[in-house]
């Protein structure tokens, strides 16, 4: 016998400014259903997650649930006016003898009951949140960015918890990983049309480029009749004839079917652009320790940030990840220790907080008021990378509407300020770019492509994240912040990190040791000798074989410009100390490029000797 559904949404339609949001949306969300709802950042997946809810009225359509469903929804920035402690907010509402729901909630989220609503973070309350509506135990769970502002620990705990539920569940969020884990079917919004794929959201993307192909396929054909129909109707057919009238009805229908169509908003048009280089060392920190009222953030770290590197910091909320930050860029000053900078560093900032926006000042004054943008005498362009651009053009580089322009801040939502954020930082030239918590609210499409501008990036990137997916993509070390002021750096992204962590729990991992003193030189590969095995490489020594194809082939690239640069015969004459600078970098490029080919070429017959020993035999324990 089937079962009801939990809630029946029947020909919807909405409208904002004058624009359909979404228009016929007909869905059923039915008991155990595990939903994923996606779509760019302002199509309106949050707008319809409220119609859901009940919390906004659509201009046409209907919304069904049956007597005794109960439907809880997870918003954003959910009102806590009314109530001391985030635990008393939580618990409002909840029947007695309910608690131990609510407590239950709160130790696996890591939320304390008794902190104070007015000076909770932002992660904290969103766990109190996400307590309250677990503890409430609804039917359906309507869940907008619940892992926003969460550690990975809670939203590990948090994917078991919904994992188990059998509660159905409709969420919104740009956390791969979630999604993949969670997700049964796929809610697609776009361009007011609401799709909907029976399979998790693994198999989407490749679903939505079938979806676009067709489409573009389809208007491709339409185009082409329309051409072919239109030359008929001006070679000298006569349109007075009754048999003729169909015909060009049918071309002024097709024409009005081609002028209905929406084309897709493309991506966003961001750009990032490395200031000069810095130098080769870009931070060193020696035995720095700092202590915030008897609590340690860290304690004796020694690291070294190297020109390219892509730092990812991990750890729990509050373990003090942006206090590390800080110290690093000099920001905050250390208990003991020292923090020296490289030369040249140009830093640009992208913060969780979003302070550097102000929610009453328009988009376009938030570009044209900062000093580092100004056009001197210009109200209308600002600064972008050297070159003035209007700030209309530039904002819609970044998907924003001219009607938005003189639109404030407040009125976007969290992907739009992300965005406005980011055209902020990318409009000036850096070489050291500071990202703290980039990913949230934006949407995947924006998060691929700034994933390939930071893979692109000639810059040092330090970065906060904790979405697992984006971490793997992007990060080439990463800095752990197990609490107790211990931080510790290991080679990869996120599952990289958990696989040294893994395994054989009697062994410790096997951490990337950025020692303050200089690298020592790659050792010599050592000669097999019959009956002793090959030394293995280390974890750290595979992730250096495979990246040293990519630095060999940088290097050789920039060997080659540095040598048709001299090539010039006039370049001497016309500018020597251009010449000398090129020669210098000439040869430092060349001995840089030596190294890394014998260094390639030691890990290489030491891997592939290690590799044949392994095929003869048994290998000799170590």
């Amino acid at each position: 016998m089937a079962r009801a559904p939990l809630m029946q949404l029947t020909d919807l339609s909405l409208t904002f400014g004058g624009d359909p949001l979404f228009a016929g949306v007909s869905l059923t969300v039915q008991p155990g259903d595990r939903i994923a709802l996606v779509g760019r950042n302002g199509s309106g997946k949050s707008t319809l997650l409220k119609v859901m809810a009940g919390l906004v009225e659509p201009d046409r359509g209907t919304r069904a649930v049956p007597a005794g469903v109960g439907v809880g929804y997870l918003e954003q920035e959910p009102d806590f006016s009314g109530h001391a402690t985030l635990g008393d907010w939580a618990a409002a509402g909840l029947p007695p003898g309910e608690g131990w729901r609510l407590a239950a909630a709160a130790e696996g989220l890591g939320l304390r009951p008794e902190a104070p609503v007015a000076t909770a973070s932002g992660g904290e309350r969103r766990r109190a949140a996400l307590a309250r509506l677990l503890a409430a135990g609804p039917d359906l769970m309507l869940l907008d960015e619940p892992t926003n502002h969460l550690d990975i620990a809670a939203i590990g705990w948090l994917e078991a918890r919904l994992a188990e539920t059998k509660a159905a569940v409709v969420l919104i969020s740009h956390d791969r990983a979630f999604l993949r884990a969670l997700s049964r079917s796929v809610l697609w919004i776009d361009r007011g049309e609401v799709r909907r794929l029976d399979r998790g959201f693994e198999a989407f993307e490749d679903w939505r480029e079938e979806v676009w192909a067709a489409e573009d396929e389809a208007r491709h054909r339409l185009d082409r009749r329309i051409r072919a129909e239109g030359r008929w109707a001006v070679e000298g057919i006569s349109a007075r004839r009754r048999r003729n009238q169909g015909r060009l009805r049918a071309l002024q229908a097709m024409r009005a079917e081609r002028a209905a169509m929406i084309r897709r908003q493309g991506t966003a048009a961001m750009a990032l652009e490395a200031a000069p280089q810095s130098g080769r060392l870009v931070i060193e920190a020696k035995g720095v320790s700092k202590a915030f009222a008897g609590r340690t953030i860290v304690r004796g770290l020694d690291l070294r940030v190297m020109r390219g590197d892509r730092i990812a910091f991990v750890g729990q909320n509050g373990v003090g990840k942006t206090t590390l930050l800080k110290l690093l860029l000099g920001e905050v000053q250390p208990d003991s220790g020292t923090v020296r900078h490289g030369s040249g560093l140009e830093v640009a900032v992208f913060d969780q907080a979003r302070a550097a926006l102000d929610p009453a000042a328009t988009l376009w004054e938030s570009l044209t008021g900062d000093p580092a943008l100004r056009v001197s005498g210009r109200s209308d362009q600002v600064m972008v990378r050297g070159q003035p651009r209007h700030v209309v053009g530039y904002l819609k580089d970044f998907l924003f509407s001219e009607a938005q322009a003189r639109a404030p801040v407040g009125s976007l939502s969290g992907g739009e300020r992300a965005r406005l954020l980011l055209a902020r930082i990318m409009a000036r030239p850096s070489n050291l770019l500071v990202l703290d918590e980039p990913t949230n609210d934006l949407d995947v499409e924006t998060l691929d492509l700034l994933q390939e501008l930071l893979g692109d990036y000639e810059g040092t990137v330090l970065l906060v994240s904790h979405d697992r997916d984006f971490l793997d993509r992007v990060a080439t070390l990463t800095v752990a912040m197990e609490g107790d002021g211990r931080a510790t750096v290991y080679a990869g992204g996120w599952s990289d990190y958990r696989a040294q962590r893994g395994g054989d729990e009697s062994q410790p991992p096997a951490p990337v040791r950025r020692a303050a003193a200089a690298q020592a030189p790659a050792a010599p590969a050592r000669e097999a000798r019959p009956g002793r095995a090959a030394p293995r490489l280390t974890f750290t020594e595979r992730h250096r074989l495979e990246a040293l194809p990519a630095e060999i082939d940088r290097l050789a690239a920039e060997v080659a410009r540095l040598s048709e640069l001299l090539a010039q015969p006039d370049l001497y004459s016309r500018d020597p100390a251009r010449f000398a600078r090129a020669g210098a970098a000439l040869a430092e490029r060349q001995a840089a490029l030596a190294a890394a080919e014998e260094e390639w070429l030691a890990l290489a017959e030491r891997a592939e000797q290690a590799e044949g020993q392994a095929g003869e035999g048994p290998r000799a324990a170590g």
